[in-house]
């Protein structure tokens, strides 16, 4: 048999299942890596389940999101987190030590293992040789605890990368132009593997970067191979001891094939508000910049802040230009420093941020009204920034910096010679950040600050489901409208009652009282429900307001395994004209309910207006079992009192 580079990995760790398309399958887990945004509610589930010690290779807990303290809430979970890690056996990575998917890359991620992690964008693993997957926090500490994680085995897409990148383009360019032609929804149920004689001018950073938004294309991961490349990468961390090989044989089948001509790609720029909406750097050139971002686990490796240091030397930016320059890791501070690069960004006007997420996640760097923001993030959304009437564009480093010092959108291969940064023959480590768990945990102290609420649980399935339609949504509804994740939200992650009060807010300012009016009830949207972040918070705000059932047209990954993992069931309309039936407050009837969903095929109701809906549970036997018997934590303990 021959196998592609992803079916090499999962055939490696098949627990349960085929590698047939379509079908359920269930992989071991070798690494787990959590942030403070979803770790407190990780570890709040895991000690749930009454384990002593995480049975993985490697689990790390990252503080990296919720920075700012400005009252004792984050720093609560920060000890929270960190004297849990120190009990159970999970490596802590301390503030200021760098963004988890960056610092992971450096110092833990392993070719041809297996990662999942509760943040959207672990597939920045794959950069690595790593099946790295985005799960909610439940489905994370599930692995912890030695559980095999189900996904419905998606179809595998070789990316073909033939030539080289010109001057000034760089590898946020190629998952650009990748988004351009595939929109938001055109990875999902698909893992993308590159390939091609153009992988061997790509840096494991640069690598990295395109995994990383694949998150954005809805795919379940994407993946590189594990080459001479990779290993050099390794070698320069002192880690050479964990290259493994890993390639696709040849002949290798694939489900689909794309192919992309580097030499053909030039600078481009997804405008407001979605990551697809991408065109030619070159088409806005004429519009004015009021501030750029240069950070995030997307664009903040040596190479990219080295770039931009450079490109920056002896230059001052305009005085109107705010420019933030954000480090991805300890690491890469520390070598920018030894190395002169760090003045050259303070001597230009640029503040220099800590190392972690910030403004890539809504903790500050809020832009001013009406703002226009170039940011060399991942997201785009409308209001993640922090300001709802912002324009911000995603754009590479080469971009952010050239804009940054004309005060507008500009194409860098207008700045003349391409600067060129070579990657060290020799990282700069020094760990003391990473505090390893003890050896025996059982005297640990777990420290849980007043913030720290119990999360809510879901029921055993009723007979009957019924309910009014307490709000109707249009398509791409992101995790980030339906639980709101700014600065000011941030330090309540921990705390389910208090971020209800503002569940789907941006969407509907009274979501929250009228679901607390009628007891609960039903949610209606279009396509693409609940893309972007991981966050499993857009179910539990929802399942705490008793929300108990939602019907779309259709639902992305995550998001769907979270609402099922909380027992809010998934319903797809089989005939989309049937959601524009639908009526804010109708109220809906789900009869018979559990054996409907056995059927593969649920009825609605519409008391209101006399009609009927056929919707499509999407589930597997385990997920239908999961919606009767109330949920994944519901599931296991039904599993373990019949001793399976």
């Amino acid at each position: 048999m021959v196998y592609n580079a992803t079916q090499k990995i999962i055939k490696a760790h098949l627990v349960k299942g085929e590698m047939i398309t379509g079908s359920e399958i269930a992989i071991k887990i070798d690494q787990t890596l959590t942030q403070d945004s979803t770790g407190t509610m990780a570890y709040i589930q895991f000690e749930a389940m009454g384990i002593d010690k995480v049975k993985t290779k490697r689990s790390v807990a990252y503080i990296d999101h919720n920075i700012l303290q400005t009252g004792p809430e984050n720093a609560d979970d920060h000890l929270y987190i960190q004297t849990v890690a120190k009990k159970h056996g999970i490596y802590f990575s301390k503030p200021g030590n760098g963004i988890c998917h960056q610092v992971h890359l450096e110092r833990f991620g392993v070719p041809g293992e297996t990662l999942l992690g509760s943040d959207s964008h672990t597939p920045t693993g794959g950069g690595i040789g790593m099946i790295a997957v985005g799960a909610g926090g439940l489905d994370v500490a599930v692995a912890m605890g030695g559980g095999e994680y189900y996904i419905t085995m998606p179809k595998i897409v070789k990316v073909d990368l033939v030539g080289k990148l010109s001057p000034w383009v760089s590898a946020k360019d190629i998952i650009l132009e990748l988004l351009r032609r595939l929109t938001v929804k055109g990875g999902v149920n698909k893992i993308f593997e590159y390939g091609g004689d153009g992988l061997k001018t790509l840096s494991v950073p640069e690598r990295a970067t395109i995994t990383n938004m694949g998150a954005e294309l809805g795919a379940t991961t994407s993946i590189f191979p594990s080459d001479e490349i990779t290993y050099e990468f390794l070698k320069a961390q002192g880690r050479q001891s964990d290259y493994v090989e890993l390639k696709a044989d040849k002949g290798a089948v694939y489900d689909e094939i794309i192919r992309i001509d580097l030499c053909k790609i030039q600078p481009l720029v997804a405008c407001p508000h979605s990551p697809d909406k991408v065109v030619l750097v070159s088409s806005l050139k004429d519009m004015k910049v009021d501030q750029v971002l240069i950070g995030s686990c997307t664009n903040s490796s040596y190479v990219d802040m080295m770039k931009v240091s450079k490109i920056l030397k002896g230059k001052t930016i305009p005085e109107e230009i705010s420019l933030s320059i954000a480090p991805g890791s300890k690491q890469v501070l520390s070598m920018l420093s030894k190395e002169g690069g760090l003045s050259d960004m303070i001597d230009a006007g640029a503040r220099i941020l800590e190392s972690a997420c910030g403004p890539c996640i809504g903790m500050g760097q809020a832009p001013s009204t009406d703002a226009v923001s170039l940011r060399t993030f991942n997201r785009n959304f409308k209001g993640r920034s922090g300001t709802v009437s912002a324009n911000v564009y995603i754009v590479s480093p080469e971009v952010a910096v050239a804009s940054a010092l004309t005060g507008y959108i500009t194409d860098p291969r207008e700045l003349g010679e391409a600067i060129k940064v070579d990657m060290p023959e020799k990282f700069t480590v020094n760990d003391n950040l990473i505090i390893n768990p003890a050896e025996d945990g059982k005297d640990i102290e777990v420290k849980r600050g007043p913030n720290i609420k119990p999360f809510p649980k879901a029921e055993e399935l009723k007979e009957n489901v019924q309910g009014k339609v307490l709000t109707k949504l249009g398509d791409n509804i992101t995790t980030d409208d339906i639980m709101p994740s700014n600065a000011k939200l941030l330090p309540f992650r921990s705390n389910i009652p208090y971020l209800s009060e503002f569940c789907l807010t941006p969407c509907d300012e009274n979501f929250p009282s009228k679901a607390k009016e009628q007891g609960g009830g039903i949610i209606v949207a279009g396509a693409n429900y609940g893309q972007g972040s991981s966050r499993e918070h857009a179910a539990l705000a929802p399942l705490y307001l008793g929300v108990k059932a939602v019907i779309a047209k259709s639902f992305a990954r995550i998001h769907k395994a979270n609402l099922i993992n909380n027992a809010i069931i998934p319903l797809v309309f089989i005939d989309v004209n049937d959601y524009e039936d639908i009526s804010f407050m109708d109220e809906l009837i789900i009869e018979d309910v559990a054996n409907q969903i056995r059927k593969g095929i649920v009825i609605v109701k519409n008391i209101t207006k006399g009609s009927e809906y056929n919707t499509l549970p999407e589930v597997t036997m385990r997920e239908q079992d999961m919606l009767i018997f109330g949920g994944l934590i519901n599931l296991m303990k039904n599993k373990k009192k019949d001793g399976e």
